[in-house]
């Protein structure tokens, strides 16, 4: 997740082909949602599991990974994907195999999630130039769902 890599700072290096080749299952790609943009502007959707379950995964919205996410999404904009779609793509260029487990409450963010597949997805992701504006996102705001001192844990 684009919120929490710490992965790759730990045991990404012993998943690689070059080693033991496992893949990684990520287990929430889209930070509970937070990465489809939806919390933006502090909007709580109708039916969306941060609105209705006001405690689930808040990590993902806290001041500093809505800060990033916004920063993420201009890169999306910028690159003509969805944040969404950027979000899972993205893990398709990591040097380790990655898998992710979507999860998906509509058709239409169904869609959107399969569209983070599609090869045209994966092209405009894996630019130099957009990569590099993910990690330059990275570097400024590094893993903010674990910094958590906004909401006391």
């Amino acid at each position: 997740c684009l919120l929490h890599r710490q992965f790759e700072g730990e045991l990404a290096e012993a998943c690689t082909p070059s080693n033991y080749n496992i893949t990684l299952l990520a287990w929430t790609p889209l930070g509970g949602g937070a990465l489809s943009g939806k919390y933006l502007d502090c909007a709580e959707p109708k039916n969306a599991r941060m609105t209705m379950y006001k405690e689930h995964m808040r990590r993902y919205i806290n001041p500093h990974s809505v800060a990033a996410t916004e920063k993420y999404k201009k890169i999306a904009d910028d690159a003509g994907v969805s944040l969404a779609t950027l979000s899972l793509a993205w893990f398709r260029t990591r040097h380790f195999k990655p898998s992710v487990i979507c999860g998906a409450s509509c058709l239409e963010q169904l869609k959107e999630n399969i569209d983070a597949f599609e090869p045209e997805a994966l092209e405009k992701v894996n630019k130099p130039e957009v990569l590099k504006r993910i990690d330059a996102v990275h570097q400024e705001c590094r893993d903010p769902s674990i910094l958590t001192e906004d909401y006391g844990y």
